[in-house]
């Protein structure tokens, strides 16, 4: 494990509060008659189940600790929600499981090769989000990831082309009742900073495209977090929350080293301040690797994730 801000005495500390944290956050949310429901808090908070995804728990678990930890939405994997289809689980039981519990399917994440060059590979990656957008469809999801898969390692892709070819994949989602998401990643020769991201959005021409950013890849990418200020409430309907320590710097930090929102050095209350000042409703999903989290107890996790991203955004708008 790399030296981070987060150690394993701290870890521990902060996991065994966990449950308190949550009570706290929620009385303050609830004093200050701060509830989504309310309108107050603009943001809804989600789990993106990476942040749990060392405990190998089946799609109907991550589901269940969404909900008892007390999200509205869950962002899952689409490999999971094909394992419980091929392992023969209905997807339809999947979608009441969902409502009966009140979570709903704001994005999931894919890594289709959507993007690249080669002609024979991208018609696949095509086919990849078809699949995908018909499995999301059947649960209900609203969103999936496009993030340049396939397009990390070499420079040089014609960001034209990219919008031409996201176009695409919108013009799918037209169909399928599903909405691809541009994603960066940090490490991408390509597509890793918020100016390139928006250009593929804004020159695709299409009127649901729309930029899924996450603080580590923004932080990785090199880009400067005052370029949320120019990111309309159209154009970002999820985001990853999470944050990063000083240590791994920039150069070699990587997804294993994020942290818990609050436990590193990220600007949050800028980011949060900026989206809000926009107009923004994004959804706010916890997306980690860690895996000193991954060794917890899940539910411990998801519930200590949650009461992180209430006690920034509560810090951010000055909510108590």
């Amino acid at each position: 494990m790399k030296a981070n801000a987060v150690t394993r005495r701290r870890f521990m500390t902060s996991t065994g509060a966990a449950v308190g944290a949550v009570l706290t956050a929620t009385k303050t949310d609830m004093a200050s008659g701060n509830t989504n429901g309310s309108g107050k808090i603009p943001f809804r908070y989600c789990l993106n189940t990476s942040t749990i995804r060392g405990q190998k728990l089946s799609l109907k678990e991550e589901i269940d600790v969404t909900a008892k930890a007390g999200y509205s939405a869950i962002e899952p994997w689409v490999h999971k929600i094909n394992d419980h289809a091929s392992s023969g689980g209905s997807l339809r039981d999947i979608r009441k499981r969902l409502n009966d519990l009140g979570v709903t399917v704001e994005s999931a994440i894919d890594f289709p090769r959507w993007v690249v060059d080669d002609d024979a590979e991208r018609a696949k990656g095509v086919e990849q989000v078809k699949r995908a957008m018909d499995v999301l469809a059947q649960i209900g999801g609203k969103r999936v990831a496009a993030p340049p898969a396939g397009a990390n390692r070499e420079s040089g892709l014609d960001l034209m082309k990219a919008a031409e070819r996201y176009r695409v994949l919108l013009e799918l989602g037209d169909q399928m009742g599903v909405v691809p998401q541009v994603e960066t990643w940090g490490s991408s020769k390509n597509l890793s900073r918020l100016g390139e991201a928006m250009f593929v959005v804004i020159e695709s021409g299409h009127p649901k495209a729309c930029f899924l950013p996450d603080v580590y890849h923004t932080y990785k990418g090199g880009s400067d977090f005052h370029g949320y200020k120019q990111l309309s409430a159209r154009a970002i309907q999820v985001i990853h929350l999470n944050d990063y320590p000083a240590d791994p710097p920039r150069e070699t930090i990587g997804d294993r080293d994020r942290v818990m929102p609050g436990d590193g050095i990220a600007p949050l209350s800028q980011i949060l301040r900026d989206l809000h000042a926009n107009g923004s409703r994004a959804v706010l999903s916890l997306e980690l690797f860690n895996p000193i989290y991954w060794k917890q107890d899940p539910l411990e996790v998801a519930k200590l994730g949650l009461a992180k991203m209430k006690t920034a955004v509560n810090k951010a708008l000055n909510l108590g």
